[in-house]
């Protein structure tokens, strides 16, 4: 045992990151000290811990509004739109428009919670061991590939009726026709669900990041035996 352990560190020494995946991958599970489904379980505890500490802060009031990480600004199409506005002293109503867009996300974002716990559970050892010896963010990616599009569609029909329940459909109807009858501009008519839609889920992934990124670069982030025991074979 003591032959196969020195063995072990001179291979890792010796090996590139992808070389080392492919080590492990041919280790037996006991070698490592850490069970295949261990690996397993602490890649989904991290994911689930991102989900429930970080996401959520997005539902609040203010979730995306007043966080520059995520916060929702205007579409270049619209930007034009902002500007005129305060041009001719409407700034209150622009800074109203820019807000009810965030608040859409906010009311929204709930609605991923299912499917991301759904796509968690979905992580197979071989998913795991990838997603431990990625970057920082490799967790958040797999989460990604495996939720967008189900996420999207989710979202697309739950932002359009926060407009609604917000105020922004009304706000930003308001906010177009003043601008297309301002004289010698062009008329726009963005589809901001859409837009909003893409921003919202766009935020919603790197708030995970932000958590595994804390857990993969600091062990104080590590607040179980699993996660600690798991996330020591990356270090």
């Amino acid at each position: 045992m003591y032959k196969k352990l020195i063995a072990l560190i001179c291979i890792v020494s010796m090996t590139s990151c992808s070389e080392l995946q492919q080590v492990i991958n041919e280790l037996p599970e006991n070698t490592t000290g850490v069970s295949n489904l261990e690996i397993a379980s602490g890649l989904r505890e991290a994911l689930d811990q991102g989900i429930d500490k970080q996401v959520s802060k997005l539902t609040q009031t203010d979730g995306y509004y007043k966080n520059e990480l995520v916060k929702i600004l205007l579409p270049e199409e619209l930007q034009k739109v902002d500007k005129a506005l305060r041009d001719i002293g409407l700034g209150n109503l622009a800074d109203e428009g820019l807000k009810v867009l965030n608040r859409a996300a906010e009311d929204a974002v709930g609605e991923a919670t299912p499917i991301f716990v759904d796509a968690v559970k979905g992580i197979t050892f071989n998913d795991a061991k990838n997603i431990l010896l990625g970057d920082d963010k490799a967790a958040t990616t797999y989460l990604e590939s495996r939720t967008q599009t189900s996420l999207y569609n989710k979202f697309h029909p739950v932002i359009n009726n926060s407009f609604a329940k917000v105020g922004a459909d009304d706000i930003w109807a308001n906010l177009i026709n003043r601008y297309n009858a301002i004289p010698f501009t062009n008329n726009v008519n963005p589809d901001l669900t859409d837009y909003v839609t893409q921003e919202a889920l766009e935020g919603v992934y790197k708030m995970i990041a932000v958590e595994e990124k804390e857990i993969r670069t600091k062990l104080s982030s590590r607040t179980t035996d699993l996660l600690r025991k798991v996330f020591a074979l990356q270090d």
